[in-house]
């Protein structure tokens, strides 16, 4: 079975985003081999806020995924790159049916405690970036629902000092 994989950048201080949505603080290390971790994947998964920061001018684009957007107000004509969903049990729960590789769960709090409330999201990958934001968008919104997580690898990234954890949701 395919399994979803929150993967995210996040604060010190755990904030995914800063109090504009803005993500500049992220620092890309040049030993962190992108093109591979994205390889394990063949499907995105985001929010609407997700979608709508991507498609801006500037964004950072939508990942060259099959995706999914997940959102009560879209109509599937406002995303001809993805698929539009209001139902995220009974959309991912299909997915990690189907054949394939993992399901990067990409961006988005409020998706991923949306998703991790419903038992859907198998790890989570956070490259923990050493900063203090203070506020923003934190990586579990509250009301979160509590997961216990088992350390699955962890490495340290010495030019920029992000620490990368790996996890098993249990």
């Amino acid at each position: 079975m395919r399994r979803v994989c929150y993967s995210v950048a996040m604060s010190l201080d755990g904030y995914i985003a800063d109090p504009n949505g803005g993500y500049d603080w992220i620092v890309i290390d040049p030993d962190i081999d992108f093109e591979a971790m994205f390889a394990g994947y063949d499907a995105v998964l985001m929010g609407r806020k997700s979608y709508d920061a991507a498609k801006q001018p500037g964004g950072y684009g939508i990942p060259e995924k099959k995706a999914y957007v997940f959102s009560k107000t879209l109509q599937q004509a406002d995303c001809p790159d993805a698929t539009v969903s209001d139902d995220p049990k009974k959309t991912v729960t299909a997915l990690k049916q189907m054949k394939g590789k993992d399901i990067w769960l990409w961006g988005g709090g409020e998706l991923f405690r949306s998703l991790l409330g419903l038992k859907l999201v198998d790890a989570v990958e956070v490259a923990v970036i050493p900063v203090l934001l203070g506020s923003g968008l934190p990586m579990l919104p509250s009301p979160g629902t509590g997961a216990k997580l088992a350390l699955i690898e962890h490495r340290v990234y010495e030019k920029t000092g992000t620490v990368l954890l790996r996890c098993a949701v249990r």
